[in-house]
């Protein structure tokens, strides 16, 4: 079965974009070739590839769709590099699956050394974003899972490790005598979603695993940052980050000896691997910076 490429383009470009409209502008063609592009596309393939809305979102069959298109483009860019061919496109589209606190961390680096593609990231917990991977709905992931999931290359980081933090006024409201499993039971706490265990993780390991407090829900690193500071939480934050704040008084580490490391590891699709091997390349250098080197 052939597949047009401008059919192809027009389900990326409206997968990515949300509207016909807007998908239409990207492409420099009218919205009503779009909507015929699309028709094309699902009565050659014999299904809904869109679902039509505000914004319009894929179905399984489309996302697969467009993500193929997305790794034909990287593929010919890669072919085209190694056969000194002059790019005449703009640079290739890829889709990785990171977590938060990377991306707040050190991932940017990574991207920033690779200016020949065009980032679409997926925001998810380094305990699920291997998910993505094996739903087939990136072609790269960020992850915490140590096993290579199938059909994919695995390099190990290192580990990036978080101190439990809170304002010193908040300490001296709710834990007076120090993080005990009573206190800790009863002062408020940050989780990111609902996905988060590492204020669960940090409990279990360093006050008592049968320690659960009241939680904000908070899905930003930042503003974890800002909410701990603020005196409205406690959480695990990545020590890059809080660090400087716990030199200058502004956090204070509930116990400083009791950090939680998170081994994390980048995962490739294997069809991929050698178009990826420049970005690979940028995200182990970023790791070897930033994280904590495991021996």
């Amino acid at each position: 079965m052939h597949l047009d490429p401008p059919h192809l383009a027009a389900l990326s470009a409206v997968l990515r974009l949300g509207s016909f409209d807007s998908a239409a502008r990207d492409l420099g063609v009218t919205p009503s070739a779009i909507s015929q592009r699309i028709k094309a596309l699902e009565d050659r393939i014999g299904t809904v590839l869109v679902r039509r809305g505000s914004p319009c979102t894929g179905t399984a069959a489309g996302q697969r769709l467009s993500k193929h298109a997305e790794d034909i483009s990287l593929l010919d860019a890669a072919l085209f590099k190694d056969l000194g061919v002059p790019a005449t496109t703009l640079p290739s589209r890829l889709r990785i699956a990171v977590n938060a606190d990377s991306l707040a961390t050190w991932f940017v680096s990574a991207m920033a050394a690779c200016d020949d593609l065009l980032f679409d990231l997926v925001i998810d917990d380094q305990d699920h974003s291997a998910d993505w991977l094996k739903r087939g709905e990136v072609s790269a992931a960020v992850t915490a899972d140590n096993k290579p999931v199938g059909g994919c290359d695995h390099v190990s980081l290192g580990a990036l490790r978080y101190q439990a933090t809170a304002s010193p006024d908040f300490v001296q409201r709710w834990l007076p005598n120090g993080p005990t499993p009573a206190a800790m039971s009863l002062a408020p706490c940050l989780t990111f979603n609902a996905k988060d265990q590492l204020q669960r993780n940090w409990l279990d390991q360093h006050i008592g695993s049968q320690v659960r407090p009241p939680q904000h829900f908070l899905p930003s690193a930042q503003g974890f940052i800002d909410a701990s500071c603020a005196g409205i939480g406690w959480g695990l934050n990545p020590a890059p980050l809080v660090d400087p704040l716990i030199a200058s008084g502004a956090l204070q580490a509930l116990r400083p000896d009791s950090t939680l490391d998170v081994p994390l590891s980048w995962q490739v699709s294997r069809v991929l691997a050698p178009a990826l091997q420049p970005l690979t390349q940028a995200v182990r250098q970023a790791a070897r910076s930033h994280l904590l080197q495991i021996v």
